[in-house]
C-alpha cells in the first residue's frame, strides 16, 4: 500500500509497480498481480479496465487507513478512556499539539459559533 500511496499519479498498473519493485529485488510479476488483486477483493484498492490491464488506486488515503487502524485498536483495547490516556502519554509534543488542534477543529464543526 505504501507504494501506491507514495505515487505521484492517481492510479497505477501492476506492471508499473512490478518494475519499481524489480529494481530493488527479484519478484515475479504474478506475485505483484496476485497481491494487487487480493487487495482489490478486500476493498483496499479500486480498479478499472485499461485495455488488457487494470489501473488500480487506493480506496482510502494513508491517513484514513491509519484512523481506521486506530479506531480498531481503540475498540479492542479495553476501556477507551484508559486507552486514550496511555496513547497521549506515548505521543510526542508535536503530535499532542496536532491532536489538540484536531479536537478543537472537530468541536468547532459540531458546535457552530464557537471560536
Amino acid at each position: 500500500m505504501d507504494r501506491l500511496w507514495d505515487r505521484d499519479t492517481d492510479s497505477t498498473t501492476v506492471r508499473e509497480i512490478h518494475e519499481e519493485l524489480a529494481r530493488e529485488r527479484d519478484i515475479a510479476y504474478t506475485t505483484v498481480m496476485s497481491t494487487m488483486d487480493n487487495l482489490h477483493r478486500k476493498g483496499w484498492l479500486a480498479r478499472e479496465r485499461a485495455g488488457k490491464a487494470y489501473r488500480y488506486w487506493p480506496t482510502l488515503t494513508r491517513e484514513e487507513h491509519s484512523a481506521r487502524v486506530m479506531a480498531d485498536a481503540l475498540g479492542a483495547g479495553g476501556r477507551a478512556d484508559l486507552v486514550f490516556s496511555h496513547f497521549v502519554e506515548l505521543i510526542g509534543a508535536e503530535q499532542s499539539a496536532g491532536l489538540r488542534a484536531a479536537l478543537r477543529g472537530l468541536a468547532a464543526r459540531r458546535t457552530p459559533g464557537l471560536p
